[in-house]
């Protein structure tokens, strides 16, 4: 094409080619070779080992991003029977009754700054004894860090010989965003094949239960409820799926009331086997 754009400019000015016509045909030859680039990376795509770095560590975004989750580098039960604690779960296991009051006291002390920066008349009937009530909220909203397996599961681990999948499905759960604290909820579906050995129904419940009343995502919340299950019955495979709304992006945000986020998460046969992982699926797709 620059031979004949070439061509046409010299039948037109004769030996001289204008300025504007020159920059032209040179535009014409940096397409036609850009498009030459394109379609050769088309057809011959770069090898297999080839990894393009991820866009968003161009956009240099000042955050301390772990390596790795901490349910990847911890086992899920600790020795003494806590899964993924916080920080400070251990001191409010351990917490005299003085020290549970005085820490109460001081979110309600934190709340009632936040209630008087936000314009608000603290000393109005109304929101008199609020940060009192929600600092008791908050602490039972995070409950599931203090929860022990132990306790949780008991002695509800039986022998039987059943080799099929059993799953529990739309079980409820709400948790808190960790990302603006406000609720998410939604179902949880829970599935494994045993392996010679059986959990109590309600146990399964109760596991998400633990796992939910924490500072969450969706995402984390998927795979520890997954995790731990995997690690009490050592089964033959688990799946896991949530359906939830988030009221972070509910209420606020971009405000789209029907959006619901699935996450899943399969380990063992259903990840490996693709026969199991659709009998799964369409069994949950049942009403």
């Amino acid at each position: 094409m620059s031979s004949r754009i070439e061509d046409i400019t010299d039948s037109i000015t004769g030996s001289e080619v204008p300025n504007g016509a020159a920059a032209y045909a040179e535009d014409e030859t940096e397409q036609r070779e850009e498009g030459q680039e394109t379609n050769s990376k088309l057809l011959h795509p770069r090898p297999s080992g080839f990894r393009k770095e991820p866009y968003y560590k161009k956009l240099k975004l000042e955050q301390s991003t772990r390596p790795a989750s901490p349910y990847t580098l911890n086992p899920p039960i600790d020795s003494d029977g806590l899964s993924w604690p916080s920080i400070g779960a251990r001191q409010r296991i351990d917490a005299t009754s003085d020290e549970t009051k005085g820490r109460e006291q001081r979110i309600a002390a934190a709340v009632k700054t936040i209630l008087s920066e936000l314009g608000e008349d603290v000393s109005r009937e109304g929101l008199l004894e609020t940060p009192e009530r929600y600092a008791r909220a908050m602490l039972f909203f995070t409950k599931g860090y203090e929860d022990n397996i132990r306790d949780v599961i008991k002695r509800a681990v039986f022998e039987e010989d059943h080799d099929e999948m059993v799953i529990v499905k739309d079980i409820e759960i709400f948790s808190l965003c960790e990302h603006h604290l406000v609720p998410f909820f939604g179902n949880v579906h829970i599935a494994y094949i045993p392996n010679k050995k059986v959990l109590g129904l309600s146990k399964l419940a109760r596991l998400a239960e633990m796992y939910s009343r924490r500072f969450q995502v969706q995402e984390r919340l998927t795979k520890q409820i997954a995790m731990a299950l995997s690690e009490i019955l050592q089964p033959k495979g688990v799946a896991v799926v949530i359906e939830a709304k988030h009221m972070c992006m509910v209420s606020r945000g971009v405000q789209k009331t029907s959006a619901v986020t699935t996450t899943s998460c399969m380990l063992g046969c259903f990840r490996t086997q693709q026969k199991t992982r659709d009998e799964f699926l369409t069994l949950l797709a049942r009403k």
